[in-house]
């Protein structure tokens, strides 16, 4: 899987950025390059859709096992609003039932639907829907009608994702270590386990909500800084966060960082 987002629509963590990454042998590369590397690194039958200067989604369709067996991958697109989920959810008939969807809704529709739900102003924080979630997973929602992103990655370490800042600023998300690497030098870090990214509410942990998130910086075997890691901090609160109500959606988050 890989998703590329500009910087004007995503926003990134500056921590996530590293200027070792000017001085690398292997300097970041520029969005199409990346793209091109991933559809080489995987050349069987790799789709990618492209929307303009604001994003790139691309995915390895299942049907090819013997290319990329695991985890499960599903890309679905519903309304403007696109998804590309990996992994499984365990109790995907009850969230089913919960949204009032058909027997026949996969993960991918199910997070779509979980999305115009909530950024239409539904009843729960977006914290608890994806806590909700059962099972190893990682997703990457784009909402091309708002121009939002939003990213998640289970807590059981399931399965892997990784983030990074490309040579234009760019934000690039990827299970693919490798493409990541080539793309970003040494500004990336793996998408923390148990966290959620909004291009508007920037990055927050499902599991501790009320918690600040905590930069920690990054060296590679060559002792080189990279993009950060990061991590909750359970010692510090955040002031104050809606917990419930109208004003707890994925459209607006008031995270403190």
């Amino acid at each position: 899987m890989l998703a590329i987002f500009h910087k004007a629509f995503a926003h990134p963590p500056e921590e996530l950025y590293s200027p070792a990454s000017n001085h690398s042998s292997n300097k970041p590369k520029l969005p199409e390059e990346t793209v091109r590397h991933f559809v080489t690194a995987h050349p069987c039958n790799t789709f990618s859709m492209n929307f303009g200067d604001a994003a790139v989604l691309a995915y390895v369709r299942p049907n090819n096992s013997s290319c990329f067996p695991n985890p499960q991958r599903l890309f679905c697109g519903y309304d403007g609003i696109y998804c590309v989920f990996l992994g499984s959810l365990n109790n995907l008939c009850s969230q089913i039932k919960q949204y009032g969807l058909g027997k026949s809704t996969n993960e991918g529709m199910l997070v779509i639907e979980a999305y115009r739900t909530l950024r239409d102003r539904g009843p729960y924080p977006a914290d608890q829907v994806i806590k909700d979630l059962e099972g190893s997973f990682a997703f990457v929602v784009y909402d091309s009608k708002q121009g939002t992103v939003f990213a998640a990655l289970g807590s059981d370490g399931g399965v892997k994702l990784y983030w990074g800042i490309a040579a234009d600023g760019s934000v690039v998300i990827s299970d693919d270590l490798d493409v990541i690497k080539t793309g970003c030098a040494k500004s990336f870090a793996p998408f923390p386990p148990g966290f959620i990214f909004h291009s508007e509410g920037g990055l927050m942990s499902f599991e501790h909500p009320m918690n600040k998130i905590r930069a920690m910086p990054r060296v590679d075997s060559e002792g080189v800084m990279c993009g950060a890691n990061f991590k909750v901090d359970l010692y510090t609160r955040v002031n104050s966060i809606p917990r419930v109500g109208s004003e707890a959606n994925w459209a607006d988050w008031p995270i403190s960082q």
